[in-house]
């Protein structure tokens, strides 16, 4: 039989008990989250389940699927793609537009900085054609992309943002795709840093206020529909003397471009201000060694996939502990990245701050038929 055991790492007690988690801002959004994507950590939320139309948001799942598109080498950079009437007439819609038309034959480079920079409805349409084949086939990429994920309350009907029944996404979904471009993605990601763009001689400027505001942000994207009211997805990354930190901020149904830049601007402020980044472990550096059963080796080291960080309020590292659970025993085959446990972190009082899969860090193989006898042997007696 299995047994659930519980070792603690290392606890240093602050003297007093420890503080409560500082209290953001007051946000006028309709619904809104803030991530720390070092620790992966949401720092403050409000509604952030909460069914929403995203608007223009909806751009960031088009963009990383032609993104794959292009890193899997089924269709490039520099490819000219026609523009199709479906395209075109997207200027009906009301939408913003890259100004494109069925005589021109941009490049994907070009219709992704429309669909990024301008936001256009009718460079989003053309590049999923170009894709999909058929919006709907570019469609169900995007909804599948989303299930791999596990996004559950986001559904995609259009490729634009448009305003549709069903089409809906999350504060806290919406956080991850744009984390996914930022991590998968990272030369893509740059063209959201883009301040302005020009094609066809027509230069629109990116609807992104913060770009010109704070030098720390560096994306992502805005959105506006009277549904949706006025949204904003904001990154920044800043430095700090152990290592930089970034930040994303997600923003939903404001009532102006002012309101969803200053709100966004608000909560990276507080959340750079409020808490701290602390490194725990370093990767492949082993957090504890334990044994082993059946295994040509005794002993297997255990550890984290990734290097650890945790968020915690300004000031309050020095009250963290750290504990490891297990189900033991650990028995052979064991292979490199089996998870077998998970380290908690928590503060003093025992309150959560996060928790990371504990995995082998070097397999372990079967021991011969002796070998697994004895030991076999020795755990029905222990």
């Amino acid at each position: 039989m299995k047994r659930f055991l519980a070792f603690v790492l290392a606890a240093t007690l602050a003297a007093a008990a420890s503080a409560q988690a500082p209290q953001p801002p007051e946000v006028a959004a309709k619904s809104y989250l803030l991530l720390d994507m070092t620790s992966n950590q949401v720092l403050a939320e409000r509604d952030a389940d909460a069914a929403a139309d995203p608007a223009s948001l909806t751009k960031l799942m088009t963009a990383y699927i032609v993104f794959n598109a292009v890193k899997e080498k089924r269709l490039a950079l520099t490819q000219p793609i026609p523009v199709s009437k479906r395209a075109w007439e997207e200027r009906k819609g009301g939408g913003s537009l890259m100004f494109i038309d069925t005589t021109m034959t941009p490049t994907v480079d070009e219709l992704l900085h429309g669909v990024i920079i301008q936001s256009g409805n009718d460079a989003s349409v053309a590049l999923a054609e170009a894709v999909g084949g058929t919006l709907d086939g570019f469609v169900g990429m995007m909804n599948r992309q989303a299930q791999a994920w596990g996004l559950k309350n986001t559904s995609f009907k259009n490729v634009t943002g448009l305003t549709e029944a069903g089409h809906k996404s999350t504060a806290r979904d919406l956080a991850v795709i744009a984390t996914h471009i930022i991590t998968d993605h990272p030369d893509f990601y740059t063209y959201y840093s883009i301040k302005d763009y020009t094609y066809n001689n027509i230069a629109q400027p990116n609807r992104n206020l913060l770009l010109r505001r704070d030098p720390t942000v560096d994306g992502m994207k805005t959105g506006y529909t009277e549904a949706a009211g006025y949204c904003l997805i904001a990154s920044a990354q800043r430095d700090f003397p152990n290592g930089k930190r970034r930040l994303v901020s997600v923003v939903l149904n404001t009532t102006s471009m002012e309101a969803r830049a200053s709100e966004s601007q608000k909560l990276l402020n507080w959340g750079f201000q409020a808490f701290d980044d602390l490194r725990l472990f370093d990767v492949n550096k082993p957090m504890a060694t334990a044994q082993v059963w059946k295994g040509k080796a005794n002993e297997a080291k255990l550890g984290a996939a990734n290097a650890v960080f945790v968020s915690v309020p300004r000031g309050e590292g020095n009250s963290l502990q750290t504990k490891i659970e297990r189900t033991d025993p650990l028995v052979a085959p064991l292979q490199k990245g089996q998870r077998v446990g998970t380290l908690k972190v928590t503060t003093a009082s025992g309150a959560k701050v996060t928790e990371v899969p504990l995995v082998v860090m070097d397999g372990v193989e079967q021991a011969g038929i002796f070998g697994r006898a004895w030991d076999a042997m020795r755990l029905w007696i222990k």
